[in-house]
């Protein structure tokens, strides 16, 4: 993937836990949607310290995290981007 349609950085591989694809079929939400958002910079649910050290991340390499809740279930998924920009999994919190 290169940067393009407004992203911020490069995913790398993507992956993700089985409870988090669980989640995301319950829900009958594609990773696309909320992966598009994080690579956006749309952190979703993290608070104000989280998000200023996401925007620090971008400029010094470090890694990146998102939290978004699933509007019909409730269920809260993270999607992590490593520092080297060689992965991003997405999980559910209890997972990491």
């Amino acid at each position: 993937m290169t940067k393009s349609h407004g992203t911020l950085f490069q995913p790398g591989e993507i992956v993700s836990t089985p409870g988090a694809l669980d989640a995301l079929k319950a829900e009958g939400l594609s990773g696309i949607v909320l992966l598009q958002r994080h690579l956006r910079g749309d952190w979703g649910d993290i608070c104000e310290e989280d998000r200023r050290e996401n925007e620090l991340s971008l400029a010094e390499g470090s890694r990146i995290l998102s939290a978004y809740t699933l509007p019909r279930t409730g269920v809260k998924i993270w999607i992590i981007t490593e520092a080297d920009r060689s992965v991003t999994t997405f999980l559910l919190p209890k997972e990491y």
